[in-house]
Protein backbone atom coordinates (compact mmCIF):
# COMPACT_ATOMS: atom_id res chain seq x y z
CA UNK A 1 0.00 0.00 0.00
CA UNK A 2 1.15 3.29 -1.07
CA UNK A 3 1.34 5.11 2.25
CA UNK A 4 2.43 8.72 0.60
CA UNK A 5 -0.34 11.53 0.35
CA UNK A 6 -1.07 13.76 -2.94
CA UNK A 7 0.38 16.57 -1.25
CA UNK A 8 4.02 14.65 -0.02
CA UNK A 9 4.88 13.44 -3.78
CA UNK A 10 7.13 15.02 -5.63
CA UNK A 11 5.13 17.31 -8.45
CA UNK A 12 6.73 16.05 -11.86
CA UNK A 13 4.69 18.72 -13.75
CA UNK A 14 7.55 21.31 -12.17
CA UNK A 15 9.95 23.26 -14.14
CA UNK A 16 12.00 21.12 -16.32
CA UNK A 17 16.09 20.73 -14.94
CA UNK A 18 18.95 19.25 -16.18
CA UNK A 19 18.48 16.26 -14.84
CA UNK A 20 17.92 12.55 -16.50
CA UNK A 21 14.73 11.84 -16.70
CA UNK A 22 12.52 8.98 -17.64
CA UNK A 23 13.90 7.32 -21.04
CA UNK A 24 17.52 8.44 -20.38
CA UNK A 25 17.15 11.78 -21.82
CA UNK A 26 17.93 14.68 -20.21
CA UNK A 27 15.27 17.47 -19.56
CA UNK A 28 15.14 20.91 -21.31
CA UNK A 29 15.86 23.79 -18.79
CA UNK A 30 13.44 26.68 -19.90
CA UNK A 31 15.35 29.36 -22.14
CA UNK A 32 16.71 32.77 -21.05
CA UNK A 33 17.84 36.10 -21.92
CA UNK A 34 18.61 35.76 -25.57
CA UNK A 35 17.14 32.72 -25.89
CA UNK A 36 13.89 33.27 -24.60
CA UNK A 37 13.55 36.61 -26.41
CA UNK A 38 14.75 34.44 -29.48
CA UNK A 39 11.62 31.95 -28.50
CA UNK A 40 8.97 34.68 -28.97
CA UNK A 41 10.06 35.87 -32.41
CA UNK A 42 6.62 34.95 -34.35
CA UNK A 43 7.34 32.85 -37.51
CA UNK A 44 3.71 33.15 -38.92
CA UNK A 45 0.32 35.77 -38.07
CA UNK A 46 2.88 38.94 -36.94
CA UNK A 47 0.88 42.11 -37.31
CA UNK A 48 1.46 43.26 -40.65
CA UNK A 49 0.99 39.74 -41.89
CA UNK A 50 -2.26 39.92 -40.26
CA UNK A 51 -3.25 43.27 -41.56
CA UNK A 52 -2.53 42.07 -44.81
CA UNK A 53 -4.45 39.18 -44.53
CA UNK A 54 -7.63 40.73 -43.26
CA UNK A 55 -7.57 43.18 -46.09
CA UNK A 56 -7.30 40.46 -48.69
CA UNK A 57 -10.24 38.36 -46.56
CA UNK A 58 -12.39 42.07 -46.53
CA UNK A 59 -11.86 42.11 -50.46
CA UNK A 60 -13.11 38.62 -51.08
CA UNK A 61 -10.02 37.15 -51.73
CA UNK A 62 -9.19 33.55 -50.57
CA UNK A 63 -5.84 32.22 -50.29
CA UNK A 64 -3.79 30.18 -48.29
CA UNK A 65 -1.50 31.26 -45.31
CA UNK A 66 2.00 29.97 -44.06
CA UNK A 67 1.72 27.28 -47.28
CA UNK A 68 4.87 25.41 -48.41
CA UNK A 69 6.34 25.79 -51.78
CA UNK A 70 5.97 23.84 -54.68
CA UNK A 71 9.34 22.34 -55.85
CA UNK A 72 10.86 24.32 -53.06
CA UNK A 73 11.66 21.90 -49.81
CA UNK A 74 11.28 23.74 -46.07
CA UNK A 75 10.10 27.04 -47.76
CA UNK A 76 6.86 28.79 -46.84
CA UNK A 77 5.13 31.62 -48.25
CA UNK A 78 3.21 33.88 -45.84
CA UNK A 79 -0.13 34.38 -48.32
CA UNK A 80 -0.11 31.88 -51.15
CA UNK A 81 -2.87 31.88 -54.42
CA UNK A 82 -2.14 28.31 -56.46
CA UNK A 83 -4.68 28.63 -58.84
CA UNK A 84 -3.63 32.22 -59.77
CA UNK A 85 0.55 31.18 -58.85
CA UNK A 86 1.23 34.55 -57.17
CA UNK A 87 3.24 33.90 -53.79
CA UNK A 88 3.31 36.87 -51.24
CA UNK A 89 5.32 37.63 -48.58
CA UNK A 90 5.63 40.08 -45.71
CA UNK A 91 9.18 40.33 -44.89
CA UNK A 92 10.42 41.75 -40.77
CA UNK A 93 12.60 44.17 -42.01
CA UNK A 94 15.30 42.97 -39.53
CA UNK A 95 15.43 39.29 -40.39
CA UNK A 96 15.15 40.37 -43.99
CA UNK A 97 17.88 43.02 -43.97
CA UNK A 98 15.41 45.96 -44.82
CA UNK A 99 17.56 48.71 -46.68
CA UNK A 100 15.77 51.55 -44.62
CA UNK A 101 15.47 49.47 -40.93
CA UNK A 102 17.74 47.16 -40.92
CA UNK A 103 19.85 47.16 -37.79
CA UNK A 104 23.27 45.55 -37.46
CA UNK A 105 23.46 43.58 -33.39
CA UNK A 106 26.60 44.03 -31.58
CA UNK A 107 26.90 40.74 -30.06
CA UNK A 108 28.29 38.30 -31.71
CA UNK A 109 28.22 40.80 -34.58
CA UNK A 110 29.63 38.82 -37.75
CA UNK A 111 27.39 35.73 -36.75
CA UNK A 112 24.34 37.79 -37.27
CA UNK A 113 25.73 39.92 -40.39
CA UNK A 114 26.68 36.06 -41.90
CA UNK A 115 22.61 35.05 -40.81
CA UNK A 116 21.35 37.56 -41.89
CA UNK A 117 22.97 37.82 -45.42
CA UNK A 118 22.01 34.01 -46.13
CA UNK A 119 18.30 34.78 -45.17
CA UNK A 120 18.45 38.05 -48.52
CA UNK A 121 20.27 35.25 -50.06
CA UNK A 122 17.48 32.34 -49.80
CA UNK A 123 15.05 35.24 -50.49
CA UNK A 124 16.25 35.81 -53.74
CA UNK A 125 16.78 32.10 -54.48
CA UNK A 126 12.82 31.58 -53.44
CA UNK A 127 12.35 34.33 -55.98
CA UNK A 128 14.12 32.85 -59.04
CA UNK A 129 13.26 29.31 -58.10
CA UNK A 130 9.22 30.42 -58.13
CA UNK A 131 9.96 32.51 -61.15
CA UNK A 132 11.25 29.57 -62.96
CA UNK A 133 8.19 27.96 -62.59
CA UNK A 134 5.96 30.80 -64.06
CA UNK A 135 5.07 32.28 -60.42
CA UNK A 136 4.55 35.82 -59.57
CA UNK A 137 6.30 36.97 -56.21
CA UNK A 138 5.25 39.62 -54.25
CA UNK A 139 7.49 40.85 -51.37
CA UNK A 140 6.80 43.82 -48.89
CA UNK A 141 8.57 45.17 -45.63
CA UNK A 142 6.75 44.94 -42.36
CA UNK A 143 6.67 48.94 -42.05
CA UNK A 144 4.95 48.94 -45.58
CA UNK A 145 0.82 50.30 -45.40
CA UNK A 146 -0.89 46.79 -45.73
CA UNK A 147 -4.01 48.13 -47.28
CA UNK A 148 -1.55 49.52 -50.50
CA UNK A 149 -0.03 46.25 -50.46
CA UNK A 150 -3.34 44.46 -50.36
CA UNK A 151 -4.08 47.16 -53.68
CA UNK A 152 -1.38 45.61 -55.58
CA UNK A 153 -1.87 41.73 -54.52
CA UNK A 154 -5.74 42.39 -55.73
CA UNK A 155 -4.77 43.81 -58.63
CA UNK A 156 -2.02 41.16 -59.41
CA UNK A 157 -4.78 38.24 -58.49
CA UNK A 158 -7.61 39.43 -60.35
CA UNK A 159 -5.81 40.10 -63.76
Amino acid sequence: MDTETESSRPDRRSAPSEVPGEGGSLARAKPTGASHRMSLQRRRDTEPEMLLRRELHRRGLRYRVDAKLPGIPRRRADVLFPNRRVAVFVDGCFWHACPLHATNPQTNGAWWQSKLQTNVARDRDTDIRLQEQGWTVLRFWEHEDMVLAADVVEETVRL
